[in-house]
């Protein structure tokens, strides 16, 4: 199977132009927020579930910022010599990093703004996050970008010839490295969705630990597979080394948790 982009550009209005890439980060945000809201509803309905719209609308402008700003730093030299195309979100180039970590700032912050429980928002909004990521790498998809390397295998990406990494002029298929990361990040959902199943009571948090340490293992094994990281020092893409952090934190904050519940036992 064949993956080809049918063109960043949904319609134009005159000379401004919609692009699949901004629908489909809309999209995806509105899924998370809306999964996030029933999640709260059923496992801590004790907590004040309508909180997660006004949480949602600070983590949402944070991320983004924060997603942005991240993806400009990766790539200092030509955002350096066009500094207003930071301000174009329009055209796509967001990290994931950057957007997660200014996002969890978000829910700290407003969590006490609001008196709710960190751990349980932290847990609610874990299970939206990898649901909208999943939808997201779609915007990828439309931006021919995020892929992989050459490949002849059945399922591929097609990849203009604009968007070829230097000295592959030549290739035109890649693995599709967004489908492998919408896929993966669509397990993680139904994963954590059982992880808050059966620990929202004794082990609050600990579906946020879960979501740090499946999504870092998840990026990791992508970026293994890309070539057109935003910035590798030594060879190593830093998403990889950003994504070890993850995996570590997630992993040291799981043993944590259910140390401090057998302890009680």
């Amino acid at each position: 199977m064949i993956f080809k982009s049918p063109g960043s550009v949904i319609f134009s209005i005159g000379d401004f132009n919609i692009y699949a890439y901004g629908v489909t980060m809309a999209l995806a945000c509105l899924v998370g927020i809306v999964v996030s809201h029933l999640v709260c509803k059923k496992f801590y309905p004790e907590e004040n579930a309508d909180n997660i719209w006004d949480i949602s609308l600070v983590l949402l402008i944070s991320g983004f910022i924060g997603a942005r700003l991240y993806f400009c730093m990766l790539n200092p030299i030509y955002y350096l010599g066009e500094p207003l195309k930071i301000l174009n979100f329009r055209e796509g180039g967001l990290s994931v990093h950057g957007g997660l970590a200014a996002g969890i700032g978000a829910i700290l912050v407003m969590c006490k703004k609001y008196k709710t429980s960190i751990p349980k928002f932290l847990d609610v909004f874990s299970c939206g996050m990898p649901i909208a990521q999943s939808i997201g790498r779609w915007g990828n998809f439309f931006n021919s970008e995020a892929f992989g390397a050459p490949t002849n295998l059945p399922l591929k990406l097609y990849v203009p010839l604009s968007n070829r990494p230097i000295g592959m002029e030549n290739i035109e298929y890649f693995h599709p490295t967004f489908l492998y990361e919408s896929i993966l990040d669509f397990l993680v959902f139904l994963i954590l969705l059982h992880v808050i199943s059966r620990n929202n009571k004794a082990r609050k948090g600990l579906t946020f630990f879960c979501y740090l340490f499946l999504y870092g293992a998840v990026r990791f094994f992508v970026e293994a597979l890309r070539v057109d990281s935003a910035l590798n020092i030594q060879g190593i893409p830093v998403a990889q080394a950003v994504s070890i952090v993850l995996m570590s934190v997630g992993l040291i904050g799981f043993l944590i948790i259910n140390f401090k519940i057998n302890k009680i036992r």
